[in-house]
């Protein structure tokens, strides 16, 4: 394999610690001591070095709906943009999370096709159907560390707390999104004046802290390590902190798009903006980012979601929820440390050793993890040509960013 060398590099390491000026010298994705010996040598002026991200929530479709995207196309997609470790839920059609030989068939394939580390979420529930827990013992055996029952409701609030109970057994994480479904009904589109006046059923913000209320408390009776992925509300953020000031053993992360775009954007029935949790208010985006600066909200991710265009032809609340978000996702970091929210290796960490000791990966992160270099000041343009996801589908089409992944080195 070749070695490349960059020279005058700004390192972001959050292992370490270290953001400073450096010449580098990378083989097979791992830095390694100066050689006289190069195969290549890059200027690093501008540039930023920082290790390949984790992502703790993503779909990438395969299998059941390659129509939207596949492990090769997603893989490849989400490597190219500094992506090496996919966290994946457990709700592809047809649902395999509840069995553990046909999630390690997956991961192998994710490797193959698309050059990435793929993490499956076990099945919570038999088949997600909210009835019956799953054979946590044989999807631990499979290599499973969490399970979640995804988007799906459960039957009642009994069998949520046998399944933690079992969880807590085995030592495997919960995973909620939280929502509860008595609430949420049908809603598409945040409870506010923009989807009143258009006549959209709507998800108030209190799906969801109603949802974390009870979890929590279950969480507490069982003892159970949980984690919350997408939160949306700023009132979610509240609950958090409590529960960790407590003692419990939660984490929290949210998506990357509820960081930066509201409401708004749904307006004149733009389904590219539909989303699940839904878009919410400017006042829920700002308690959400001093969230994660404060690190009640431990983590960023991307939730990947690719559709095909005809799954966005349609009314607004028949169109799939779902926004690709691979492409922009470095820009969208550089945007908040631009915004002034986070220095450069605040948001590094969000997006690197945080969601892997969030997955229970750390060991492995640092063992697997190539490095990402990346200059923050390309500006570029999102369109079909430039997103390399299989899925177009972004409320920030024809919009231009600041920030790009220029090459992801790995294995």
């Amino acid at each position: 394999m070749s070695i490349v060398k960059i020279e005058n590099v700004r390192v972001l390491d959050p292992i370490q610690q270290t953001d400073q000026v450096q010449t580098v010298y990378i083989e097979n994705g791992k830095r390694i001591d100066a050689v006289d010996q190069v195969d290549e040598t890059l200027n690093g002026q501008g540039k930023w070095l920082m290790p390949t991200m984790v992502d703790l929530c993503a779909r990438l479709r395969e299998p059941g709906q390659q129509q939207h995207g596949t492990l090769k196309s997603e893989g490849k997609a989400a490597r190219a943009n500094g992506i090496l470790h996919v966290i994946t839920p457990p709700d592809s059609k047809p649902i395999v999370q509840d069995n553990g030989a046909l999630i390690h068939g997956l991961i192998e394939k994710a490797q193959l096709d698309g050059g990435i580390y793929l993490h499956i979420i076990g099945a919570q529930t038999q088949g997600l159907n909210g009835k019956q827990p799953a054979n946590m013992a044989s999807l631990k055996k499979g290599g499973c560390t969490a399970v979640s029952n995804a988007n799906a409701a459960f039957d009642n609030d009994d069998v949520v707390i046998r399944t933690l109970e079992y969880a807590a057994g085995l030592g495997l994480t919960v995973v909620f999104y939280a929502e509860e479904p008595q609430i949420a009904k049908d809603g598409c589109a945040h409870e506010g004046f923009i989807a009143s006046r258009q006549g959209l059923p709507m998800i108030p913000a209190i799906a969801e802290t109603v949802a974390i209320a009870k979890y929590l408390l279950m969480i507490e009776a069982t003892g159970v390590r949980a984690h919350f992925g997408l939160l949306s509300c700023g009132a979610s953020v509240d609950l958090i902190r409590a529960a960790k000031a407590k003692g419990l053993p939660v984490t929290a992360d949210v998506a990357m798009h509820q960081l930066h775009l509201t409401e708004h954007l749904t307006d004149g029935f733009n389904s590219l903006a539909h989303v699940r949790p839904p878009l919410r208010a400017e006042q829920d985006k700002t308690l959400l980012r001093q969230g994660v600066k404060e690190g009640v909200i431990d983590a960023i991710c991307t939730h990947h979601e690719p559709l095909s265009s005809s799954a966005k032809m349609a009314p607004f609340a028949e169109t799939q929820p779902g926004i690709t978000a691979f492409d922009t996702y470095v820009a969208l970091g550089v945007q908040l440390i631009q915004e002034g929210l986070f220095e450069p290796l605040e948001w590094v960490a969000k997006v690197t050793s945080i969601p892997a000791q969030v997955a229970n990966m750390t060991d492995r992160w640092k063992q697997e993890a190539g490095w990402v270099l990346i200059d923050p000041e390309l500006q570029w343009t999102v369109s079909k040509e430039t997103i390399l996801s299989q899925g177009k589908n972004t409320p920030l089409i024809g919009q231009q960013l600041t920030g790009k992944v220029i090459t992801t080195f790995a294995e």
